[in-house]
């Protein structure tokens, strides 16, 4: 261990971070970098420089990468319509790709030897983490304490805290949070606690972006959203940067009740997990983006689209971002986002996105030839007949040869 002489490890400023400074410390008898990541999770990040200098770490990075993290990782995988296993929007699992990339940027700035992070050796994080990481810089250690150490449960925690002299926010009464939360502008998942159990509802109490669709507004919210090239650009024809996109449809799509999610997923590592996700801005921008990408999008390119994205969204979730596939994947997805131009008017009622409008200079949609009235000649519906004739041919031919329905 004593070839490492510096460690750059993901901060949070929470309990597990916290001791893993002081582990990195004595273990590894090496100076610590601290990188704290603002992703719009909705709690002050400055607090952990004071928990950072009292540890005795002399370096430390503190960023806010909200823009970043909406603009160059959320809309791509957005573009695809990317949802893991027919429901989840992957709001953890895009998160740590960027997390992964500072990392290393970190370490190259710094001339660290080695990375660090809090996951826990059951979870799809430390891959993710990890194979961002290794893919960067083949040649960068990787340090994960919760595979080496034997500090396996919150108390055995917090005594180490104790001796060591680590003041955590609540280690005086010394309560246990009932779920491991991870937040950021895509979303909050919840995990642990009462979730553990598959058919145990979840307490109300537990959301914290979203009311209950009971108790949400009887009166519906309508907005308009602007695409250019696959990305929101302006809501009700105000522009907006791509974070401030997302932290205004969280908040509307809150109000409304929208994005609750309770699921049971199959990790990466092997084993199935329940979690509850809130998703408001994602659901909503879900929706809209199918809905702007039905009038702009020609049939074949978009059915193409929804055949590539299982697999898509399996490399985000599985953590191979930064692999050659994914990328293939991506400049395909991209070149199908030039036409996908446009506005969608969104109604947004008890935990519902219902689209009630669409309308594109893009547009492939032809009234003319849709309508159920005098179409003027501009489709001749005797041509149908050859078309079906002619798509009907081999199953005629297999009829003929007894190869019947039985």
């Amino acid at each position: 261990m004593s070839d490492v002489q510096k460690v750059v490890l993901a901060y949070s400023g929470g309990l597990d971070t916290s001791v893993i400074v002081k582990w990195l410390q004595e273990t590894y008898n090496c100076e610590v970098v601290t990188f704290t990541a603002d992703l719009g999770q909705g709690e002050e990040v400055e607090p952990a420089r004071a928990k950072a200098e009292a540890l005795g770490v002399k370096e430390i990075y503190i960023e806010d990468l909200r823009e970043t993290f909406v603009r160059d990782y959320v809309f791509p995988m957005f573009r695809a319509n990317a949802i893991y296993e027919g429901e989840y929007l992957l709001g953890t699992s895009i998160a740590r790709p960027l997390i992964a990339r500072r990392l290393v940027e970190i370490a190259n700035e710094t001339g660290a030897d080695a990375i660090s992070h809090g996951a826990t050796g059951k979870g799809n994080d430390q891959v993710r983490f990890e194979l961002g990481a290794y893919a960067l810089k083949p040649g960068i250690q990787v340090i994960a304490p919760w595979r080496e150490w034997d500090l396996n449960s919150r108390e055995k925690l917090m005594e180490y805290c104790e001796q060591h002299g680590i003041e955590v926010d609540y280690a005086k009464n010394k309560k246990k949070s009932p779920y491991s939360m991870d937040a950021n502008l895509l979303h909050i998942s919840y995990e642990g606690g009462v979730l553990e159990d598959p058919w145990t509802e979840c307490e109300e109490e537990m959301w914290r972006w979203s009311v209950s669709p009971e108790q949400a507004p009887n009166d519906a919210t309508y907005i308009d959203l602007t695409y250019t090239k696959g990305d929101i650009t302006a809501i009700d024809g105000k522009e907006m940067a791509a974070h401030e996109v997302l932290e205004y449809l969280n908040k509307v799509g809150g109000a409304n009740g929208i994005g609750r999610l309770d699921i049971v997923e199959n990790r990466y590592v092997g084993m199935k997990s329940r979690g509850c996700y809130e998703t408001p801005g994602g659901t909503i921008m879900m929706r809209a983006h199918r809905a702007i990408e039905s009038i702009t999008l020609d049939r074949e390119a978009a059915h193409l689209k929804d055949e590539m994205m299982p697999k898509y969204a399996e490399l985000v979730y599985n953590g191979y971002w930064w692999s050659p596939e994914r990328r293939m994947l991506q400049a395909a997805i991209d070149e199908s986002q030039k036409v996908v131009n446009g506005v969608v008017r969104l109604k947004l009622y008890k935990g519902n996105v219902i689209v009630v409008g669409r309308q594109s200079e893009d547009s492939l949609f032809d009234a003319s030839i849709a309508t159920f009235e005098d179409d003027a000649g501009a489709y001749d519906q005797k041509d149908a007949a050859g078309f079906i004739k002619l798509n009907s041919l081999r199953l005629r031919i297999a009829a003929s040869k007894g190869r019947g329905i039985e």
